[in-house]
Order: structure tokens, then sequence, then C-alpha cells
């Protein structure tokens, strides 16, 4: 659990952005709730006293690097000597005091250091011995990714550290566990620590890797040329290293009589939290958000409320920032909180404008779900349904200047008019092209407020 002093804690903030406005009989009720996370004033690491850390306090970071090491790895054998020499960027990068551990990931799972259940404290000698762990790692055996997180969610659970992270590497399909073994790992992986998914090459199943992140609270990319993977995995460990509050939960109250619609992560990623709500009190539900450093992310909520009449108002819900009691016995604390509200108007421009940040948000959700079904029309076949599809996709990308996803785009269609979404399909579109766009097409831009 996490132990913080109120000195360390960031500060949070919520912000919500909404048309409180309705029409008489309106019931649905949107916002755009920003939390902005900003100083928490951690050290990085705890005192080490000849590198061991100073009794009565935890670790401030916790991370197991999962490496695949099975036989495709060796394919071409530059893979696994790129995924040697990633794994050995990220240890570098670790801070002093932090905890750590490397798996082995295959068929089985190993912790190759520093082995025996346990994980090391990183100063210099243990880098220079995790490090010359891993060059003895090497290629063959099968892929079975839920036995990695299960290893890591063990090693993991023996720390008390404050942030708890993965980071996992594969380059092929979950091909020796059933879909269902792997979604079990997860379900039993998911509040316990949050992971990085990465894909290297183009042989490896998007949606995997994808589902992986999104239940860990992560982030999931692809790295089509193996030789882009120190910098990637340098960059995920200096975010890893650079939160400094973990186990936050978007706390949802609302009053009796009105119903959740759903409750998204809109930045800087789409990510539904709808179907992750916990009890929390009577018409109270908690949403995981995961760790935090200096940062700010977007939260779109929409709740339906009862009818009312012209001029009546009402609290539609409270959205609050909630800590997890440090001990048993204590209370959470409320780090930050914002209301959403309804007001009935006969006033008709005032209850039909959308709010800004909502039609923003609401245009982002939806580019990411018509690229998947885009793509997933393409690799049917329905050469139609895809044009339609992507067509509407770069329309919005246009639309709301998301430049990155545009370019992507712009590799799988041909694009005549951006403004109307005119588009041909590509004859000939790079595996990793495909990929890439799949993998990305959750990512958002904010908007300009």
């Amino acid at each position: 659990m996490a132990n913080f002093s109120k000195s360390t804690v960031p500060q949070f903030s919520v912000e919500v952005y909404q048309n409180a406005y309705l029409p008489e009989g309106g019931r649905d009720v949107n916002a755009i709730v920003t939390v902005t996370s900003t100083g928490g004033g951690t050290t990085g690491g705890v005192p080490l006293a000849d590198g061991v850390p100073v009794p009565g306090r935890a670790a401030d970071a916790a991370v197991v690097l999962m490496v695949d090491c099975s036989g495709s790895m060796d394919h071409p054998p530059t893979k696994m000597r790129n995924a040697r020499e990633a794994t050995a960027a990220a240890i570098e990068t670790l801070r002093d005091g932090t905890r750590f551990a490397v798996v082995a990931g295959t068929h089985v799972a190993e912790d190759v250091y520093p082995g025996g259940g346990r994980l090391a404290v990183a100063d210099a000698r243990t880098r220079t011995e995790a490090k010359e762990a891993l060059r003895r790692l090497a290629a063959g055996g099968g892929t079975a990714i839920g036995t990695w997180l299960r290893l890591a969610g063990r090693l993991l659970a023996a720390s008390e550290a404050d942030i708890r992270h993965g980071i996992l590497l594969t380059d092929g399909r979950n091909e020796h566990e059933s879909p269902e073994d792997l979604r079990a790992a997860l379900d039993d992986c998911a509040g316990r620590f949050t992971c990085d998914a990465r894909g290297v090459g183009t042989d490896w199943e998007v949606k995997e890797v994808t589902g992986i992140a999104s239940a860990l609270l992560g982030t999931a990319d692809i790295v089509a040329d193996p030789a882009g993977l120190a910098a990637d995995f340098t960059r995920m460990m200096e975010n890893a290293m650079g939160k400094e509050v973990a186990d936050v939960a978007l706390r949802l109250w609302t009053p009796v009589g009105v119903e959740i619609g759903f409750v998204k992560q809109v930045a800087p990623t789409v990510a539904d939290l709808t179907g992750r709500r916990t009890q929390a009190g009577p018409r109270a539900g908690d949403y995981p958000t995961g760790s935090w450093g200096d940062e700010s992310r977007d939260y779109h909520v929409c709740v339906r409320v009862p009818e009312a009449g012209i001029g009546q108002e009402m609290l539609a819900a409270r959205v609050s920032l909630i800590l997890p009691p440090v001990s048993e016995g204590e209370a959470p604390q409320t780090l930050s909180q914002g209301l959403v509200r309804a007001v009935w108007t006969d006033d008709m421009a005032a209850s039909t404008v959308m709010n800004p940040q909502v039609a923003h948000y609401t245009g982002q959700a939806e580019l990411a779900q018509v690229i998947q079904q885009g793509l997933d029309a393409r690799k049917s076949g329905d050469l139609d349904g895809a044009t339609a599809k992507l067509g509407r996709a770069v329309q919005l990308a246009s639309a709301s200047g998301n430049a990155d996803t545009a370019k992507l785009l712009s590799k799988v269609v041909d694009v005549v008019d951006a403004a109307t979404g005119t588009v041909r399909l590509k004859a000939r579109v790079a595996e990793a092209d495909e990929m890439t766009l799949e993998t990305r097409s959750t990512k958002t831009v904010r908007v300009k407020k």
C-alpha cells in the first residue's frame, strides 16, 4: 500500500468543463473532467546505507522487466541482441534505491536477476550484475505471456514500494496458453501493478499487446525496427521513474435516480473505464487511474439524470480524486474534487450548444473507433466498408488537428479530400504501417482551451 507524507503527495486539481443546460425533458449530461498533478516533491529513491535501504522506509519504486526470449526472438539474431541492449539501457535509467528484477519469458517465466523470487536494489553494483545476466539470455521456447505477468506480480507483491510497475516486450503471438489463461492473469494482476507493453517487429498481435496495457493501465506501442528498442525502453523507464503517487482512483458520486452512462479517459489516450468500477459506498464508485507524476489527463463522464421542469437545477455528479488509506482503519484521502451540474432551461440557444471540450473528445473517441472498424473491415475483405470508415477517420483527424494520426492514416489510404473524408485504399500497405496505425489509434490530441 502507498505510504506518503503530505509533503510528498503531488497537488491534484480537478476542472470540470460542460454545458450544464438541458432542454425540457433532457436527461443526458456530459462533462470533461481535467485532472492535473503537479509538484510531488519526491526525491527519487530512498536513502541508502552501504547499498541497503534505510530500515522502516519503503522503496520509492519497484520495476520488473519482462523480456521475450522465445525462439522467434532469434529471427533475425539482431532482435535478441537489441532486446538485451534495450533492457540494459532501461536498467541504467533506474534511480538508486529502486527495487527491480529481470524476467525471461518463454512458455515459462524465469527471474534471471537477481533470482530466488527476490528484487534487487538499484545501485552501481546491481546494475552491473543485471547487465551481465542479460548477456546470458538466449532465444528458445514458446510464448505464454500470462506466466510472465504472474511472476512479475509475485515479485512486485513482495515489495512495499509506492510505485509498482512492469515493462513487457514481446515479438510474437501468445500461442502457448489460451486467451482465457491470459485474461485470468490480467485480472489477477490488475490493481497490483501497472505495465507498459511493447511489440517488436510485426509478428505479434496488436489486440493482445494493447489489451495487456489497457488492463494494467499502462501504454502500448510498436517498435517495428528492433534498433529503436533502446531509446523506447529508456523513455519508458524515465516515465516510470517520474511517477510519484500510485493507486489514485476517480470517484464518482451520484444522487438518487442518476444513472452512469460511461466514464472514459480521453487524453492522452482513449480508455473505457466504465466496466472497472468498484463500489465505494452508497451511490459512489471508484474508477482506477494508475500512477501519476507531473501530468494532466482528461476524462469524459456521462450521466443520465431524472427529468425535471424548466428552471430546476440539480447536482448531477461529484467527481473526486481519492488516495487509498495508508493503513487499515484510516480513511481514504480526497485530493481534489469537482461538480457536474444539470440546469433545465427553455432557452434553446443555451441548451443546444455543445461544450467545445465535450465535442472535441467525442470526436476523438469516434476517431479511435472508426480506425479500428476500418482496419477490421480491410482485413476481412470489406473494401467499401474500410474506405468509408477510414475516410471518416481522415475527416475527424483533420478537423481536430490530430496531425500524428492523420500522418499514419496517409500510409494506409490516399487522401483525396480530408475535409469530406474522401479517400482511396492503397493497393499495398506495409504491415508495420498498418500495425502502427492500429496500435496508436487511441492516442488523442488535447483540446485547445
